[in-house]
């Protein structure tokens, strides 16, 4: 019995052309030079926090270290808190997922599942809104967020995550893919809207919730200039600013242990969204209906 080969885009016979042949070794080369170049970044930082202060001062430059010294990784946490700085994230991160999730999401669903009044000028004014640099609105917010008594306080994130256009529209255009006849035989059954919104949509839902709850995170995790100017406490600050503050910016501090502290920051991250790409994919068919 001969052996099934999976079919691919492009067969033996068109590996047999020089041209054909030269163009896929040519993006093989620059799939490995991008990889390369964005994996380069990390591997020095990891190998440098094992360094000696000898080693990374020494010329010509070595990539690996001669022998993996941990005790940068001892001297790192003598800097910086990195277990209360990782509560409040976590903290704040936990706010700003579910919260403004759940905002997000009801606003998200009536423009896409209910009928409601000018919602195609709803919808237009949350897309103009996307044109608009962020930069150009921080001030007013701090004043705004300033005014209403919220400075130093977990509140003036979680509040305008609730108001994040760009959430709203990528939660739309998945809504709008689950066909409309499984919330209109569920109404006919006597369901409400929350009924609809928590039992169907949400479940339809995960991949894009997950993907929402990646940009919170990588958000959460790595705003430190924002989260600096309105949080005053330096208790209830999040591990950016701190690790920037204390690390990133001192002076006096040896490369290695900073390079140490740098990549414990980096573990949870990659752990993170380790866990939920996943979700991503998972159920990704589950908007269709078989017919």
């Amino acid at each position: 019995m001969s052996k099934v080969r999976d079919r691919s885009i492009m067969s033996e016979y068109d590996f047999k052309k020089p041209s054909v042949l030269i163009g896929y070794v040519a993006m093989l080369l620059a799939i490995v030079a991008l990889a390369v170049s964005m994996l380069y970044p990390f591997g020095t930082t990891i190998f440098t926090s094992f360094k000696t202060k000898q080693e990374v001062f020494s010329f010509p430059p070595t990539f690996f270290p001669n022998q993996f010294n941990l005790d940068n990784y001892i001297e790192g946490f003598k800097y910086v808190d990195l277990g209360r700085a990782l509560f409040n994230t976590l903290v704040l991160f936990a706010g700003n997922s579910i919260i403004p999730m759940i905002i997000v999401g009801f606003a998200a669903f009536s423009l896409s599942q209910m009928k409601l009044p000018f919602r195609k000028g709803i919808t237009l004014f949350f897309m103009c809104t996307l044109m608009i640099p962020s930069a150009t609105y921080m001030i007013p917010n701090f004043l705004n967020l300033q005014s209403l008594g919220l400075i130093d306080s977990y509140w003036a994130f979680w509040l305008p995550a609730g108001a994040n256009a760009f959430n709203i529209m990528l939660l739309k255009s998945f809504f709008d893919g689950i066909h409309k006849e499984l919330f209109e035989a569920s109404r006919i059954d006597g369901a409400s809207e929350l009924h609809n919104f928590f039992r169907l949509a949400i479940p339809m839902s995960i991949p894009v919730f997950s993907t929402l709850l990646i940009f919170a995170f990588t958000y959460t995790w790595n705003d430190w200039y924002w989260t600096s100017l309105v949080i005053t406490t330096p208790d209830k600050l999040p591990i950016a600013p701190v690790v920037y503050h204390n690390i990133t910016q001192s002076a006096n501090l040896a490369l290695n242990v900073k390079f140490s502290v740098l990549t414990i920051v980096m573990i949870p991250p990659l752990i993170f969204f380790l866990v939920f790409q996943k979700n991503i994919i998972h159920g990704l068919n589950l908007s269709g209906i078989k017919g």
